[in-house]
């Protein structure tokens, strides 16, 4: 429809030219069709031109980075992804916000993608596909389509993601995190000037679980056959200590049966709690760990309603480490890696934050949400 009316306007501009190439003296007549013809020019050019700009963004172009398009279906469908988890859906301002931020990842994402192009550092197919079955392992193929779904995105959609995350790791290893070197004398001053972050004031403890409950998670998605009532849970978790006596792997177990889903995805890894914090615990798991040492894991701990006496679940503890209290010296490999890493990660989270600056200020972009948001007083879907 719209090239249609182009097309008329343009085809009344040939007229009007011929007739105004007319070198000779016009009648008064004349004169006054000339003028007529003259404002029906300005006005075609003007319409030609409003017509021009309508077609170029359209209202389904959310921003444009270096002339690619973000489309309002890519935002939808990270919108609709991030809401589906949500306890509360968000209303009003809280949505518009949500969408904003979405929409300013996406931008940066690309922004990222344009230098990977001429770093040549885009992830490949086989990158890719590499990821994707890495990802993909720990399901079937009807679980992995079952969260596929549940995240409300296509398997094009999700390899589009893989790929995206893989280009943005190398392009900010390359440009960021190569660059960083800490050095000793870094860690030397960091010491001297935080020593008592050092100084244990009472045992820590490094603890990993395995668990198991009578009642189906349906949060968790890993390899386990899930218990559906109590004596099923019994003989799982009975399954699963005799496998550790025959030497099977403590972190490999529970992140293919360990029904937690805060920790199977990590091996069962609980991190370092202080005493206190464990003497709060419940008193099976508390006795049990204090008696373990370093690189022992326990028999099968049942977890009891205190009020029905009922199991709620079953658990295998490991002691990964045990850190006495005191203060910690320099002179410790552990200190010493601690604070490397801690410094590294500081410098590279505020490097990578002027390089997303740096290339604001190289791309052309155009938020056109950002303008309609703030041009109708937040009055937005």
């Amino acid at each position: 429809m719209i090239l249609a009316k182009r097309e008329k306007l343009l085809l009344l501009i040939p007229e009007v030219c011929e007739l105004s190439l007319c070198g000779e003296k016009l009648p008064l007549k004349r004169k006054a069709d000339f003028g007529r013809l003259t404002t029906l020019l300005i006005i075609a050019v003007m319409l030609v031109a409003l017509v021009g700009c309508k077609s170029q963004v359209s209202g389904d172009v959310m921003a444009t980075v270096d002339g690619r398009k973000i489309f309002r279906s890519d935002v939808d469908k990270y919108y609709d992804n991030q809401v589906a988890s949500a306890q509360q859906t968000p209303a009003g301002e809280q949505a518009t916000i949500l969408r904003l931020n979405i929409l300013r990842q996406l931008i940066d994402d690309e922004m990222v993608m344009r230098r990977a192009e001429k770093l040549g550092l885009l992830a490949t197919e086989e990158e890719v596909d590499r990821k994707l079955n890495e990802i993909k392992s720990p399901y079937t193929q009807q679980e992995f389509d079952q969260r596929l779904k549940e995240k409300k995105i296509s398997l094009e959609d999700f390899k589009r993601d893989i790929r995206r995350s893989i280009t943005v790791d190398k392009v900010m290893n390359k440009e960021v995190s190569s660059k960083i070197n800490v050095t000793d004398q870094d860690i030397n001053d960091y010491f001297a000037q935080h020593k008592s972050e050092f100084n244990l004031i009472e045992p820590q403890y490094h603890v990993a679980q395995i668990f198991v409950t009578p009642t189906p998670n349906p949060q968790v998605h890993n390899q386990n056959n899930k218990a559906q009532n109590e004596a099923d849970a019994r003989k799982k978790i009975q399954t699963i200590s005799n496998r550790l006596d025959s030497g099977d792997d403590f972190a490999t177990l529970a992140m293919n049966y360990s029904e937690d889903p805060e920790t199977s995805g990590n091996g069962g890894d609980l991190g370092t709690v202080p005493e206190s914090s464990l003497r709060n615990t419940d008193p099976g798991t508390r006795d049990t760990v204090l008696k373990l040492k370093p690189g022992q894991y326990s028999g099968i701990i049942t977890l009891s309603n205190p009020a029905t006496h009922q199991a709620m679940g079953f658990r295998i503890v490991k002691l990964v480490s045990k850190e006495p209290a005191g203060q910690r010296d320099l002179s410790d490999p552990r200190v010493q890696q601690a604070i490397r890493s801690q410094l590294h990660d500081r410098r590279e989270q505020l490097l990578k934050a002027a390089y997303y600056e740096l290339l604001r200020d190289s791309a052309k972009v155009e938020n056109y949400y950002a303008k309609e948001v703030l041009d109708k007083n937040g009055l937005i879907k």
